[in-house]
């Protein structure tokens, strides 16, 4: 059993009616946003074509924006057009509220794309607010792992960040920081999982807006970031985006490919 997660259970049992109530009143006053439009799409003018697959819960659903184009998916589709000098078509296969376990048994095999050249998933924030276990989590990112390799053979698959709960401005500080502390340990079991996989990658940097701040030389307040007080705005998906990009390049996830 993991040891964290042992003992902030532990301190966390006598929070639980608190945490019912906060969560009840949060979900009563944040508004509930759509997903976006356009899950399966092409950007750039090459005549050769990069595929993407995203998957994943409601940041990769595009939860925020109203088209991909303006969310993560069309961000970083930009970044890989431009470097590879090919067009990108994206199929987006995420839903809203879904947990590893959900993305596996129902997402996956929805997946239309038979060809993508690179896969990304964005997981990681249901399943800390469902309060899965760090071995439930384990054993359903194995099974998400295995399958896709399975169905696309030697293709890279790159795990986003998890999610920055604690500096969700919609949340209380209960949830903020007994959730705050599940996330980060299912992060560093992700961490763990994806060195024993080859071709499997994940960014173990802890977004932080104030860091973030400083590396893009941002101005303004942590509102801008976000679209409801818990979903990425548009100017967040693109920073995210950038900034995934720069580790896909540090990681060479996508110089294996043929540039045309």
């Amino acid at each position: 059993m993991n040891l964290k997660y042992f003992l902030g259970s532990i301190v966390s049992i006598p929070l639980l009616p608190w945490m019912y109530y906060a969560g009840k009143r949060v979900r009563q006053e944040v508004p509930k946003l759509k997903e976006a439009e356009d899950n399966i799409a092409t950007i750039g003018p090459h005549s050769n074509t990069f595929n993407l697959l995203v998957l994943g819960e409601s940041t990769m659903a595009g939860v925020g924006v109203s088209s991909h184009k303006d969310g993560f998916t069309g961000s970083l589709a930009g970044h890989l057009s431009e470097h590879h000098q090919r067009s990108v078509t994206w199929e987006v296969v995420a839903r809203s509220g879904y947990t590893a376990g959900l993305v596996s048994s129902r997402l996956v095999p929805k997946i239309k794309m038979t060809n993508p050249d690179l896969i990304v998933i964005g997981l990681g924030a249901n399943d800390a607010f469902t309060l899965n276990t760090p071995r439930q989590w384990s054993e359903n990112i194995i099974s998400l792992i295995k399958q896709l390799q399975q169905k696309f053979e030697g293709i890279p698959i790159v795990f986003l960040n998890m999610p920055p709960i604690k500096e969700f401005p919609a949340l209380p500080w209960v949830i903020t920081s007994t959730v705050g502390k599940l996330v980060n340990i299912l992060g560093e079991e992700l961490e763990k999982l994806s060195a024993h996989f080859d071709g499997v990658y994940y960014n173990s940097e802890k977004i932080n807006l104030e860091t973030w701040g400083k590396r893009y030389k941002l101005k303004g307040s942590s509102g801008q970031f976000f679209s409801d007080g818990i979903h990425p705005s548009e100017y967040t998906y693109k920073l995210w985006a950038k900034d995934m990009w720069e580790f896909i390049k540090r990681k060479d996830c996508t110089e294996a490919l043929p540039s045309s």
